[in-house]
């Protein structure tokens, strides 16, 4: 857990220098200075302090100074922080929907899933935060997971068996992986580096960025383009503190948030694919056929079919129905 004296600290060092401020915003995620999300707060920052004409001062926060994810959700709810930008694993315990975007291959593309997430159904669960003193501000990217792995090619389910694969602690992907053969691991991420280097687990599964700029290429010799989980993240904001700006600076908080949003998925995305190209020079790449990522699909139906109402069947139906109209849109 954080050293609270630590967090008391860093907030007191920059309330000296936010007396010209009617507000301050302290906004903390738990990535570091050189990701997209870290970026594109700078980029909120920016926006929000130049359009409220310096009513309100932006204060960045990275690398968990101010707690883990689900730290920095209850610090909104008691109103002690303002911002943070946690992906949906840790909201799903406040709000059970958001327990959907674990689902394996949900979305087919960027595309398809900013559909739905900008649409009725995602925004839908962005309002439902408010009765857990939480503002859903906009729906920003972490990206989609990809499989590293030490033994060999992966082209199919097949490949996977046998295979020991550390996930995170979650019921969807531990059931996602079984399906395929696999031997899922639950492990804490600060482990595996050295747990891949000494062989007490043969692979991982992160977005390329993570793979790359972890250095895990040092450990695992093949990657595969799986895409098998798009995570999203969510720009949020104390509902304790939202409510207390007038209407004119909300406007400017709600209006920069989403323009931060089209930045941040046009950053990460093309950051992604920066990291892919040079995966490529230290890595066996595979990248999947449509019919080959279809046979994936198949292999991981059951999970659909174990958690559709534990997530709620209506919920999961119409994210089902709106990626379709998505692709019947192309």
């Amino acid at each position: 857990m954080i050293n609270l004296s630590l967090v008391l600290l860093l907030l007191l060092t920059f309330s000296v220098t936010s007396l010209a401020a009617e507000y301050t915003i302290n906004a903390g995620i738990g990535l570091n200075d050189k990701s997209a999300q870290y970026m594109s707060l700078e980029y909120f920052k920016k926006l929000v302090e130049e359009r409220s004409d310096g009513k309100i001062e932006v204060n960045l926060y990275h690398s968990s100074q101010l707690g883990d994810d689900r730290e920095m959700m209850e610090a909104l709810q008691m109103g002690t922080q303002q911002m943070t930008c946690p992906s949906t694993a840790p909201i799903a315990p406040f709000v059970n929907g958001f327990k959907v975007f674990d689902l394996p291959f949900l979305f087919p593309t960027h595309e398809a899933a900013d559909y739905v997430l900008d649409g009725p159904v995602g925004q839908n669960l962005l309002k439902q935060l408010e009765d857990e003193g939480l503002v859903g501000l906009a729906y920003w990217e972490n990206g989609y997971r990809q499989l590293t792995n030490s033994k060999r090619p992966v082209e199919s389910p097949e490949d996977v068996k046998g295979l020991k694969v550390r996930t995170m602690e979650n019921p969807m992907h531990l059931a996602a992986w079984k399906e395929m053969g696999a031997n899922p691991t639950p492990m804490a991420f600060g482990e595996l580096f050295s747990a891949m280097q000494q062989g007490v687990v043969d692979g991982q599964e992160n977005p390329w960025g993570t793979i790359y700029l972890q250095n895990f290429f040092e450990v695992q010799d093949y990657t595969t383009d799986t895409g098998h989980v798009y995570s999203p993240f969510v720009l949020m904001m104390s509902k304790q503190f939202y409510d207390k700006l007038p209407t004119d600076l909300q406007q400017v908080v709600k209006v920069a948030a989403i323009e931060a949003k089209h930045h941040n998925r046009k950053t990460n995305r093309a950051m992604n694919a920066e990291y892919l190209n040079k995966l490529k020079d230290v890595m066996e790449v595979t990248i999947l056929t449509p019919e080959q990522k279809a046979e994936f699909q198949k292999a991981v139906q059951p999970v659909y079919d174990q958690f559709k109402d534990e997530i709620g069947a209506e919920l999961v139906e119409s994210v089902q129905q709106q990626v379709e109209e998505f692709q019947a849109q192309q």
